[in-house]
């Protein structure tokens, strides 16, 4: 197993649709755990393949506190939803940004398991809401896309910045591995997907 780079917005390889996988293979498991290992020591709580510039159809979500219970989604597909709930969210590829969004709060999504399994799944919830930014994913949408165009453009200014100070060496904000403490970075583990 081995940690990808997550891709970080603004890159245009998060605008890309995501391919079918035409087989699930050895090389499509090794994704899975290649991707299971990124998020887990981003830390979040899910991540779709496009995010490691890999353009295929396959999501991995753990919302488990113990970080034991994998689920592995391979050409995912929504089938029905309902409801409405307002969370707040991050998102891997968007570090240190967390902003509230709409979804439907209960889904029904038909997907392939890691051995090329099919199954059916009733999401709600957090859960729900990690599904469908999974897929958006996949479909070359990000979180900040359900936000304002002043929303949006403060956080492409924010992230550039952000970029150009690493660039210089600056400690990076917003995250655990600059100024924001561990602690409260651990306090917002749950909502990065």
């Amino acid at each position: 197993m081995a940690v990808k780079s997550i891709l970080h917005y603004p890159d245009p390889r998060l605008r890309r649709k995501a391919l079918p996988v035409e087989q699930v293979d050895d090389a499509v498991r090794r994704l899975v755990d290649d991707m299971a290992e990124t998020m887990y020591s981003a830390p979040g709580v899910g991540l779709a393949a496009i995010q490691v510039n890999e353009p295929k159809r396959v999501i991995v979500i753990d919302l488990s506190e113990e970080r034991n219970r994998l689920q592995v989604f391979i050409n995912p597909e929504i089938l029905a939803r309902d409801g409405e709930q307002t969370l707040e969210e991050g998102c891997l590829s968007v570090p240190g940004i967390y902003e509230e969004v709409t979804r439907p709060n209960r889904v029904r999504v038909r997907a392939l398991d890691r051995d090329g399994k099919p199954f059916e799944l009733e999401a709600e919830g957090l859960l729900a809401t990690c599904v469908q930014h999974e897929i958006d994913h996949l479909d070359g949408k990000v979180f900040v896309d359900y936000l304002s165009r002043l929303k949006q453009s403060r956080i492409r200014k924010k992230l550039e910045k952000r970029e150009r100070e690493q660039e210089a060496g600056a400690p990076r904000r917003g995250d655990a591995t600059g100024r924001e403490s561990l602690a409260a970075a651990a306090g917002r583990i749950r909502s990065k997907m």
